[in-house]
């Protein structure tokens, strides 16, 4: 659940937020919501490509009873980041990008762990999309013990146009999944590359995997058959901090 202390309401008050240039998490609009004002503030988010929900009166009085016009907007906690322009001085500042990607990780304690791990092993970014992911919240943070204010978070409209970007950039795209057949310790992984990490009950979307270069799976030898998604993800990223490190030797 968002902080109250994050609530925007009113469709002005929003619009201005937007214009003023702050970071809004989502925005959520009732269903049926028209007029001029309330055009010009989908107009806006849209452009800006905000993550908007459209949901019943119900909902949005769940969450406040005070004038809020059929219109709330979370603001952000963080300020995210452009992979676009963040990859290209990645190499021109001379390091090896190392970009961790989560697909479908709804559960915030497990995003802030994973960001806690990401952030102490100097991953450079964290990419997550715009819909389908963790909040992040005071949860979020706490249990990454700050390091959500210290990596960096990019928020993507589509993962597969990320992917496709990251390629052309000339980042390795390497994919944890159970169907692979190769371990992290048996691939070279020293170059730049992107990890996709992805939910533990979903897995990766197949759409990823298939723009993926490789496919890697953790041994498990005991009778519980998965990792926790933040245990998993601290193994393959300090194997590829391993191998980095050898390389360097």
């Amino acid at each position: 659940m968002q902080d109250k202390n994050q609530l925007l309401f009113g469709i002005r008050s929003v619009i201005e937020a937007i214009n003023a240039g702050k970071e809004i998490e989502k925005v959520l609009i009732r269903k049926g919501l028209q007029g001029e004002l309330y055009q010009e503030l989908f107009s806006l988010v849209n452009n800006r490509k905000i993550p908007f929900q459209f949901v019943p009166l119900e909902k949005i009085n769940r969450i406040t009873r005070k004038n809020h016009q059929g219109v709330i907007a979370f603001m952000s906690l963080i300020e995210y980041q452009s992979l676009e322009a963040l990859v290209p001085g990645l190499f021109e500042s001379g390091r090896t990008p190392f970009i961790l990607i989560l697909d479908q990780v709804t559960d915030v304690r497990n995003f802030g762990s994973i960001a806690r791990t990401a952030e102490c092993a100097g991953v450079d970014a964290i990419v997550i999309p715009d819909k389908g992911a963790a909040q992040i919240n005071s949860d979020a943070i706490k249990t990454s013990a700050g390091a959500l204010n210290r990596i960096a978070v990019c928020r993507s409209h589509s993962l597969t146009g990320t992917l496709k970007f990251l390629k052309e950039s000339g980042l390795i795209i390497a994919a944890a999944t159970e169907k692979a057949e190769q371990l992290p310790y048996d691939k070279v992984l020293t170059g730049p590359v992107a990890l996709i990490m992805g939910a533990e009950d979903k897995g990766i979307s197949p759409s990823l995997l298939k723009i993926a270069d490789e496919w890697l799976k953790i041994p498990v030898n005991g009778q519980i058959a998965s990792l926790n998604v933040a245990v998993a993800t601290g193994v393959i990223v300090y194997e590829i901090i391993r191998q980095r490190m050898v390389a360097q030797t």
